[in-house]
């Protein structure tokens, strides 16, 4: 089968992260898989690109910011050059373009958002014009579909297919790559954009509740810059505290196992998630975890070493974050929210759909 996964940019976020785990499973399964986009690729996509190119998976990404009308001409061209039998349109702006082009591949579209697009009114009207044009609606999470029906209405096919990672590369014991990190003995973690929503502040402020108690601990924040007025936000108040010393306020990273494996606890106290990439490669870690009481969040709760707290009061939050510092490392299985289930439950879509037009043909 010819699968072609479309993404809004290529950049080294949650969603083009598990782009990047399906598309290689299923090129290693024997399908023919390319990746597209709307948007030029993103300096820090370089080398999920190379491990793409080197699984064989074609990659066709502008190298131009192009208008509404180019993107379309791009995209069409692209259908035209790999044939694809199946199209997986990742977010809403992608899904909204390509079944805005004249072909007859059945597209699926894939809801990663953990808000709602649809409190856009020109997205909401889009999507009810172009809403069966998708074979199947997926969403990562249940309150995906839940939007959907509130907003759009009831689709013929929706399901849901949750995240999933490839736990052998987190769970792995490399204490050579861990040396090669530098971390600090007693290092947090959060990794995620400089967004609002991803909370990097409430951190900032437990933060400097744990280090009344233990002084040696070290905080790093890795992530994409995608709100600079929110990133100089947290440059400020690490400097209003005086933490400069104590705080590492970094970019993007690629080697995201590593860091795992470095630090002592994982901190997300994001105020949405749909289905987070990012907790997951935590979960399949063994690190200790400290994240927010949000729904998407509730399935872990029951986990080892996994503490869901209130993270908008800082001394909850702190309290977490020291407790968490001194909890062992655990096994945990991820059964259902690995690479394997997640990639296996998108060729069953692209089956459905595909088969009976090759059987009409």
């Amino acid at each position: 089968m010819r699968i072609l996964q479309l993404v809004h940019a290529p950049r080294l976020s949650g969603a083009e992260v598990l782009v990047k785990g399906v598309a290689i499973h299923h090129q290693r399964a024997g399908h023919e898989v390319c990746i597209a986009s709307l948007l030029p690729q993103q300096d820090d996509f370089a080398d999920i690109r190379a491990e793409l190119q080197a699984a064989g998976v074609t990659c066709m990404f502008p190298t131009v910011h192009y208008g509404r009308v180019g993107k379309l001409l791009h995209l069409y061209r692209v259908v035209r050059q790999f044939r694809p039998d199946f199209i997986v349109a990742h977010a809403t702006l992608a899904a909204l373009y390509v079944r805005l082009l004249p072909v007859h591949t059945p597209i699926a579209w894939v809801m990663h958002s953990g808000v709602n697009d649809f409190e856009n009114g020109a997205l909401k009207r889009a999507e009810r014009l172009l809403s069966r044009r998708a074979r199947a609606v997926i969403g990562v999470s249940q309150q995906n579909l839940d939007d959907y029906l509130r907003e759009i209405g009831r689709h013929p096919s929706m399901v849901v297919i949750p995240n999933g990672v490839d736990a052998s590369l987190f769970a792995e014991d490399k204490s050579v790559a861990s040396l090669e990190v530098g971390a600090p003995a007693k290092q947090i973690v959060q990794i995620g954009r400089y967004i609002e929503g991803k909370s990097q502040l409430d951190t900032i402020r437990a933060f400097q509740r744990v280090l009344q108690s233990e002084p040696d601990a070290h905080l790093l924040f890795c992530g994409v810059l995608e709100d600079l007025d929110y990133h100089a936000a947290v440059l400020a108040l690490v400097r209003q505290f005086g933490l400069e010393s104590k705080v590492t306020v970094g970019g993007p990273r690629s080697d995201v196992a590593a860091i795992l494996r470095s630090s002592r606890v994982f901190a997300m106290p994001s105020r949405f998630e749909a289905q987070s990439i990012g907790f997951l490669e935590a979960l399949a870690s063994g690190i200790p975890v400290v994240a927010s009481r949000i729904p998407s969040f509730g399935f872990a709760s029951a986990f080892a070493g996994v503490s869901l707290v209130d993270t908008t009061d800082p001394d909850a939050y702190g309290r977490a974050l020291l407790h968490a510092l001194d909890t062992p490392r655990a096994k945990r299985q991820l059964a259902g929210y690995t690479l394997h289930d997640t990639a296996d439950r998108y060729m069953s879509i692209a089956r459905k759909f595909v088969q009976p037009l090759r059987v009409s043909a």
